[in-house]
């Protein structure tokens, strides 16, 4: 089974968290998640439990006890749904070339943003949503 862990420590270690739900059963794995830019814990991690019994136990022996100072909070991990990486995809310098947002120079997908020479779905303006102008025109 596998078991979501928040509102961990920043202090806190994978080997203490492992230390932890071991008093319920045999732990396969216990992994802190980490910032990749900080290299500093998120204060979330997963614990995967040999067998649902023991991971059952260790949800109910462990959501809301203190643990190094903070009471965690902890239940059964939902797998992750499709497009639940984060960023998705919403342009950038140049833009994307899908939904999102339009990026400095437009996405060929448009979205709702603009960017700053204007996304497809803004409208002939080379400014964006404001309106923008030609030098032909004044």
């Amino acid at each position: 089974m596998n078991i979501y862990v928040a509102n961990i420590a920043y202090s806190a270690q994978d080997q203490d968290l492992r230390e932890l739900f071991e008093a319920f059963g045999e732990v396969t794995s216990a992994k802190i998640i980490m910032d990749k830019a900080t290299n500093r814990s998120r204060g979330f991690g997963f614990v995967e439990m040999a067998d649902d019994d023991s991971g059952r136990a260790a949800i109910e022996g462990t959501n809301g006890k203190g643990f190094h100072g903070r009471d965690l909070v902890v239940n059964e991990a939902r797998p992750r749904t499709e497009g639940a990486s984060g960023g998705g995809d919403r342009g950038g310098y140049r833009g994307g070339n899908s939904g999102g947002g339009g990026g400095y120079r437009g996405g060929s997908g448009g979205g709702d943003r603009g960017g700053y020479r204007g996304g497809n779905d803004r409208g002939g303006s080379d400014r964006g949503d404001r309106g923008g102008y030609r030098r032909d025109e004044y």
